[in-house]
């Protein structure tokens, strides 16, 4: 039985196929009740599961997966398991031309500058990227079936979409960046590394940083007048609708 620490070795589900898989049943939300288990997963994408992945995620009784990758990511990743509803929730990544215009500039790609290009995506994410987030929630609150949610990593994307169901559901702000920073513990990056950019900047990219998080809080804190009042308003979550999201997903 899951239970509240983020640590717990039920936590990460080890597949073939991907290295961020992980469940977020047994964190203490509302009221001390805690997170369902085995009805809320954070995934890297799902394009390299294995046959015997698919029988464990159909074991696991996942009917939905929500996917935040661009349009164009998911093309080139396509995945198809049977039972399995695919809901694209299509936030296109901005950083990889960032780093193209800065090269052309002949700026140099330094780990202090990377931290600062994930730093703005993480404000974007949370500003423009809002109603992406809304409509998620808005899905969410349809059925309580057990779903993954995932982006190419499981990292950013998918990060800022933990950080805010785990907040919706009352879940302790320090556990929620717990939560987060397993990432550099699971993710292992399968794909060839790019020689055109320095391995320290590199390291920036493929992690996850408190920085990055705090990034998306503090816009929230200064633009919305705080999380309750962002889950208020652009996430358009009600008193009614947390309650009923609580009774999807929370224990009692």
């Amino acid at each position: 039985m899951l239970d509240a620490d983020p640590l717990h070795p039920a936590r990460l589900l080890p597949l073939q196929g991907a290295t961020n898989f992980r469940d977020l049943g047994g964190y203490t939300g509302h009221g001390g009740r805690p997170l369902h288990p085995r009805r809320l997963f954070r995934s890297d994408h799902l394009a390299g599961l294995t046959a015997a992945d698919h029988e464990t995620l159909a074991h696991l009784g996942i009917t939905r997966a929500f996917d935040f990758r661009g349009v164009h990511e998911r093309a080139a990743q396509d995945y198809a398991l049977p039972g399995l509803r695919q809901h694209s929730l299509a936030i296109e990544p901005s950083v990889a031309q960032e780093m193209h215009a800065l090269a052309q500039a002949g700026i140099p790609l330094t780990p202090a500058r990377m931290e600062g290009l994930m730093q703005d995506l993480y404000r974007r994410l949370v500003n423009e990227n809002a109603a992406v987030f809304a409509q998620w929630f808005t899905q969410l609150l349809d059925e309580a079936s057990p779903l993954v949610f995932h982006c190419t990593a499981g990292k950013d994307r998918t990060g800022v979409a933990a950080m805010l169901l785990l907040r919706a559901l009352g879940v302790d702000p320090v556990v929620v960046e717990q939560d987060y920073m397993l990432t550099n513990r699971y993710y292992r990056r399968l794909s060839a590394p790019d020689e055109r950019i320095p391995d320290d900047a590199l390291a920036v990219l493929w992690s996850v940083r408190p920085s990055f998080l705090q990034a998306a809080l503090d816009h929230v804190e200064q633009h919305h007048g705080g999380m309750e009042r962002y889950l208020a308003g652009p996430m358009k979550l009600s008193a009614a609708a947390r309650s009923r999201l609580a009774g999807h997903y929370l224990a009692t």
